[in-house]
This record gives C-alpha cells, structure tokens and sequence, in this order.
C-alpha cells in the first residue's frame, strides 16, 4: 500500500512503503538518532533488493529524476537510492542525496568486475581508491578499521565484456577491480566534504567474459528499456537466453552477499 502525504511542493512527494497495511516499525524507535548516518547509492535495482528488504520503517521521496528511500538498518537511519547505471547518474544521485538528507557518510555499493585473477567471483571488498582510465587524479576513498585489504578500483564509461580488454585494462591503470559508478560517486561525495565508503562483490572475475549484449542493457535506463533489449537479443542470438538466465541467478546471490556487506559496514560507523 502507498499513502501519500499531502501538501509538499512539487515536484517532490513523500510516499510511506507498508508491507501489507501496516507499517512495519523499528524497535525502539525513539532511541534512533535523527541524523542520517549514512546515504548509499546503488547504481541497479538488483543491487538494492536484498537490502532494501533489510530496512525498517521505509519511506521514499519521489524527485523528477530519482527516488530516495529512508529507512533503519543496523539501528541507524540510512537513506539511499538506485541512480541507474553509469558516472553521470551516480555523480547526480550523490549531489541530490547529499543535499537533501546531509549523511554523515556517503556509500558506494554495488558489483564490481576483477581485474586480478586472484579475486574470485562473489569477494566482496572496500576499494581503497578509485581511478579512471584516462588522467583525472585519483580519488583515495576513506576505510574503516578491520576493512579489507587496500585496493584500487577503475570507473570506467562503458562495460568491458572480454578478457583480453579486462587484461589490457588492468595493466593500463593498476587496478584490481572495476565498476562504473565508484569515482563519480567519491568525487561528488569529495567535492561536498563528506566522507565516502565503499563496498563492492565480484560478479564477474578476471577471466570470465560477459555476454556481449551486456553492454547494450547496461545503456538502457528504464527497465522497459531493458526488457526490450533483452528480448531483442535473444531473438538474434536464443543462447543468449540462457547466458541472462545465469547472470539473473549470480545477481540474486550477489545481492544477498551485498545487502550483508552493507549492513555489516553501516554497524560499525562511529
């Protein structure tokens, strides 16, 4: 059920998220700070799911680009969004996120690609710094006590689906991982003054290559933009069917792998 209130300017509304109709309240309530002690973006909707499953007493504020949600995780009020794919959007998502909810940590979640053969499929790690295929200064990221080892991340514009660019990637830049939305969200979170995080599970390692239709649902925005896309590629190419099937069962897993990462890493703020 959705209930809406009433009377907040355009083009924003507040929805209440109930499962059922009743929502379903954090215990002791009263005893959680106001503050938001953490924004996180996540770039897919498959990414959030598990998490967002997670949270207690959710609302969501509805923009004309985005929609943010509030909710308790881990005793603390957390806020976060789903930007969609891409440096642009997270970059975006972040400034909006910022403003509107002034976290005292922004958090960057989500999968990532190895670029090290010796991480394998489902790791999940705290990148240490992110970079970008090209020349803007590196970004070193903030790490908590007990995190994972120091690791350096690669944004990178377009997905890099085969093992011969993975490897030519990695030796370009340094870096052990790669995703596309890391830099731009640490830049944002940087340029506001606000501590970011990472963290990020292995969907893909070294020398696993994607289904070249990756790429082109990725681009797409809307989830009608991608369901068309995939029915488009299965239709030029039925193994792919398959291949989508198995990315859609790692994805669920990853999820779950992520939403625990999450959580374990929005506990231990100070």
């Amino acid at each position: 059920m959705l209930v809406e209130s009433a009377g907040l300017p355009a083009p924003l509304h507040v929805v209440v998220v109930t499962g059922g109709d009743r929502l379903r309240m954090p215990r002791d309530s009263a005893t959680i700070p106001s503050e938001i002690a953490a924004g996180v973006i996540f770039a897919l909707p498959v990414e959030a799911d598990a998490f967002e499953r997670l949270a207690e007493g959710r609302r969501e504020t509805r923009g004309a680009r985005f929609t943010f949600h509030v909710g308790v995780v881990a005793g603390r009020r957390v806020a976060w969004c789903v930007c969609g794919v891409g440096g642009e959007a997270a970059a975006a998502a972040t400034r909006h996120l910022i403003a509107g909810h002034r976290p005292r940590v922004v958090v960057t979640a989500g999968f990532a690609g190895a670029l090290d053969p010796s991480i394998p499929r489902g790791t999940v790690f705290r990148p240490s710094r992110a970079v970008t295929d090209g020349d803007a200064a590196a970004i070193d990221l903030s790490l908590q006590a007990g995190g994972s080892a120091p690791l350096t991340i690669v944004s990178v514009a377009a997905v890099v689906a085969t093992v011969e660019a993975k490897r030519a990637l990695a030796a370009r830049t340094g870096a052990a991982a790669i995703d596309m939305e890391t830099y731009a969200v640490a830049g944002a979170a940087t340029q506001a003054g606000v501590p970011c995080l990472g963290v990020r599970v292995v969907s893909d390692d070294a020398d696993q290559a994607l289904p070249p239709e990756v790429a082109g649902l990725a681009a797409r925005r809307s989830p009608l933009g991608r369901l068309g896309a995939a029915v488009g590629a299965i239709g030029r190419r039925p193994s792919a069917a398959l291949d989508f099937w198995r990315l859609w069962e790692h994805a669920v897993v990853d999820s779950r792998t992520l939403a625990a990462a999450v959580v374990d890493l929005i506990a231990g703020l100070d």
